[in-house]
């Protein structure tokens, strides 16, 4: 990562620990995290929405960081009047390359931590890079709020990054088209829908989707299963494991995970791909949004 550095911090980024690549998981604590920060090719990405509005003082934002709101920030973009949809590679790779992010850095995620839909963000930020080729990519398990009360530093401003070069690979195994989900229901791949069980069943719906109900045979895995938002933390993969077995999907049986607009469903493919290890999960992009948008498309 580069940065636009002043003499203190080019001191401290000399003196900071190399990180060890080989340890990276999925996860990481908010213990590790504020041990870690300041190591070299350690990124902190920082995708916390208004950060200046709420009440957190003179030092609201978290040292070592990049700030790039989920919301904001550009990480999902209307395509063919779907909403929230991968912006394509090239504005992709501008984003990142924009926080000063090269292939060598370990990226970091961290939320806000509330609850599992805002954790969406943090799943789908990682789902980005994954897709694009970059293994080196953590969550903050907690965000936010596991990082605060780890006593992790706050500063009142950042260094500005330097824009980098950042080269992808994309997995286009990650990435589930609506031909992926017509083929799907042809070939009996299990779908698992991410949404609430009201939305599954068909007695509501979100705005942006044309229909009530869900794609025919999926089975439903509620996002609110896989965070708990009274302890901050993300489910253990034996819980994990149980969900999936509950719902009847295989520990490595390929499933495309999806929702209204692909938000939601990548706390679900998070779950199983990466908590789980079930990495014969793919993510539907476009979700029921794309889906119900054309009439002929069946719902159930």
């Amino acid at each position: 990562m580069r940065l636009a550095l002043t003499a203190f911090a080019v001191a401290a980024t000399l003196s900071a620990p190399a990180f060890a690549q080989s340890a990276i998981t999925p996860l990481v604590d908010a213990n590790w995290l504020v041990q870690n920060a300041g190591a070299d090719n350690l990124v902190i990405i920082d995708i916390r929405d208004n950060i200046e509005g709420t009440d957190l003082g003179a030092t609201p934002y978290v040292a070592n960081s990049v700030v790039a709101p989920y919301s904001s920030f550009g990480w999902r973009t209307e395509v063919d009047g779907v909403p929230g949809m991968f912006p394509g590679e090239e504005q992709a790779i501008a984003l990142i390359e924009s926080l000063g992010i090269d292939n060598d850095d370990h990226v970091v995620i961290l939320p806000w931590g509330t609850d599992s839909s805002e954790i969406g963000g943090a799943t789908r930020v990682y789902w980005t890079f994954k897709y694009l080729g970059h293994e080196a990519v953590s969550i903050l398990d907690g965000g936010w709020r596991q990082y605060d009360a780890a006593g992790g530093e706050r500063v009142a401003e950042l260094d500005q990054p330097e824009p980098s070069d950042f080269a992808v690979e994309l997995q286009s195994h990650l990435l589930a088209t609506t031909a992926d989900v017509e083929a799907a229901l042809e070939n009996g791949v299990a779908l698992v829908d991410g949404r609430p069980p009201e939305q599954f069943n068909g007695e509501s719906k979100s705005g942006v989707v044309a229909k009530l109900g869900t794609i025919p045979g999926s089975v439903n895995l509620p996002h609110f299963e896989l965070y708990s938002s009274e302890y901050a933390r993300f489910a253990q993969p034996e819980t994990v494991a149980a969900l999936s077995e509950a719902i009847g999907l295989g520990a490595d049986e390929e499933n495309i995970a999806f929702c209204n607009t692909g938000h939601w469903a990548t706390v679900a493919w998070f779950g199983l791909s990466e908590i789980l290890g079930n990495k014969n999960t793919s993510m539907y992009d476009g979700s029921m949004a794309e889906w119900t948008a054309v009439d002929s498309r069946p719902v159930q």
